[in-house]
């Protein structure tokens, strides 16, 4: 008796926890499909290795830390396509590589 009691309390409760709907907020629109890519976070992962961890450049990979001076943010998003150089393409890839580029092409 009291199991069947429990499993009629469990699924009560299964069923009304399913009804509560979703109350969550959902995240204004952006310009863009990069809102939600950390870029920051991404060259953290993918390019201090080579790059160095401030962007100063090591070795004969080139300083980042003020490459959007240099080169546009479509510059920079090809290279980061197709590598320039030591640096093979497609090491970052869609939204992230897009993010990437728009990131990098803020430091001046």
């Amino acid at each position: 008796m009291k199991s069947k009691l429990l499993a009629v309390v469990f699924g009560a409760v299964l069923v009304l926890g399913a009804c509560g709907g979703d109350k969550a907020e959902k995240a204004p629109a952006t310009d863009g499909a990069t809102a939600s890519v950390d870029a920051e976070a991404v060259v953290k992962s993918s390019c201090i290795a080579c790059h160095g961890s401030n962007l100063e450049g090591k070795g004969n990979a080139p300083g980042l830390a003020d490459i959007g001076a240099r080169m546009s943010e479509d510059e920079i998003h090809t290279v980061i396509e197709k590598g320039q150089g030591g640096m093979p393409g497609g090491l970052i890839k869609g939204e992230d590589a897009t993010a990437v580029a728009k990131w990098l092409a803020e430091k001046k």
